[in-house]
């Protein structure tokens, strides 16, 4: 066998190796981005240690630079929403905003879709770590029964999941799609309308046998002037971005980043960015980890596409048409990481009509929700509700499954449509 062959098994290897890191992570302990990080910058090491000749040398420098230039917008994005929102959850902004909406008695029915719409809401402004943090939060706070429990638990993660898919903001794969010039805000949109009807779908069966009421403990807390202009601020970031991309094409990356900089300026202006509190310290407090673990899949996926390995990917798009397979790829991300799924699909240049990259970003998006281990959101949620197992959660697969092919058909009629 080819020394070139070989050499190729032996970084497709790594790249399964890191992914079994992602899956095994409870089992090993070992935290997803110190594993994707370490073979990602291992695989193009080895590229530079085995080119041939200064040409392949040339080739190799070529596309790390490409590669990291891509990595570089999704980050910079990343961290200035992340810093609004950290800033945010850290000054108990949200969580008093929750309280403050919440009735002293409510039923549990109401709850759970109360739940349930707040989860999407908040997943297409945040992160979906964040938000599902917040989310899980003030159901544990409610001190439920514990069958209760697990189904807030899992329309937690499904409404997370769903709400993060028509915002660039709320999803990383939707963001990726995005930045490949494959959908415009405008088109996300939409899907916001058959994510939100899955939901409530799915709210309405997890809701069937709730009949006894729950008393909100309300913590006040002072919310202070300038957390109101932060949040005011954070919100018309959003618009701003949305508007001069659709008017004037300008990067969301570049807008965010003038959001974080008026952020700051508007802190230092009301005298608050003082040496206890430093305005600029909130960058520390966003999910670096998170952050790593994108830059680690990214390089480990530009590696792949470097030795021409994704072409397998574009075997199922040649055997099935692309609505259907994109739905068995929605599927997959339960199992597979969305993020490097996504990546790699985008990697291989597969040619699709809008209607198809929008089913796309509403698969990848929710279906990881169908197992547990399958997102973020699933993998907090089960690391902060105790007793919520993978079986336990796979008992909800079915009408997990049910909603999300629901929103899925929903997504595919609305596309023709628009």
């Amino acid at each position: 066998m080819p020394t070139t062959m070989l050499f190729n098994y032996f970084l497709i290897l790594l790249a399964v190796l890191a992914l079994a890191g992602v899956v095994l992570e409870e089992i090993t302990h070992i935290n997803k981005a110190k594993v994707t990080l370490f073979f990602g910058t291992l695989a193009w090491i080895s590229l530079f240690i085995m080119a041939q000749t200064s040409a392949d040398t040339d080739l190799i420098s070529h596309r790390l630079r490409e590669n990291l230039a891509d990595i570089s917008s999704l980050w910079l994005f990343l961290v200035a929403a992340m810093t609004f929102v950290a800033y945010l959850n850290k000054k108990g902004f949200i969580e008093s905003l929750l309280h403050r909406a919440m009735p002293d008695s409510i039923s549990e029915r109401k709850l759970l879709f109360f739940t349930a719409i707040f989860s999407f809401l908040f997943s297409s402004l945040a992160d979906n770590i964040t938000a599902t943090l917040v989310a899980i939060t003030l159901v544990l706070s409610l001190s439920l029964p514990p069958n209760k429990t697990m189904r807030f638990a899992v329309m937690v993660v499904f409404a997370v999941n769903s709400g993060g898919v028509s915002l660039i903001t709320g999803d990383v794969t939707t963001l990726m799609i995005f930045l490949a010039d494959k959908v415009s805000i405008l088109n996300l949109f939409w899907l916001s309308l058959p994510s939100f009807a899955a939901v409530l779908l799915l709210a309405g069966f997890l809701s069937i046998g709730m009949k006894g009421r729950v008393r909100i403990k309300h913590k006040p807390r002072v919310i202070r002037k300038l957390d109101y202009w932060i949040a005011a601020i954070f919100v018309s970031t959003i618009i701003f971005t949305i508007g001069a991309n659709v008017l004037f094409a300008i990067p969301p990356v570049l807008s965010f980043l003038a959001g974080l900089s008026v952020m700051f300026l508007v802190a230092h202006i009301f005298q608050d960015n003082n040496e206890q509190d430093p305005i600029l310290e909130y960058i520390r407090y966003i999910e670096f980890d998170t952050l790593l673990f994108f830059l680690g899949i990214l390089l480990l996926v530009g590696m792949l596409e470097h030795i021409h390995a994704l072409e397998f990917l574009v075997q199922l798009y040649e055997h099935l048409p692309p609505v259907f397979a994109n739905y068995v790829m929605g599927m997959s991300s339960a199992v597979v990481d969305n993020v490097p799924l996504t990546a790699a699909l985008l990697k291989t240049n597969i040619q699709m009509d809008l209607t198809a990259w929008l089913s796309l970003t509403y698969a990848v998006g929710v279906g990881g929700s169908l197992l547990v281990i399958g997102s973020a959101a699933g993998i907090v949620t089960m690391s902060k509700v105790q007793g919520l197992s993978f079986a336990r959660y796979a008992k909800y697969s079915l009408l997990l499954l049910l909603a999300y092919t629901v929103g899925y058909v929903m997504v595919l009629g609305l596309a023709y449509v628009i």
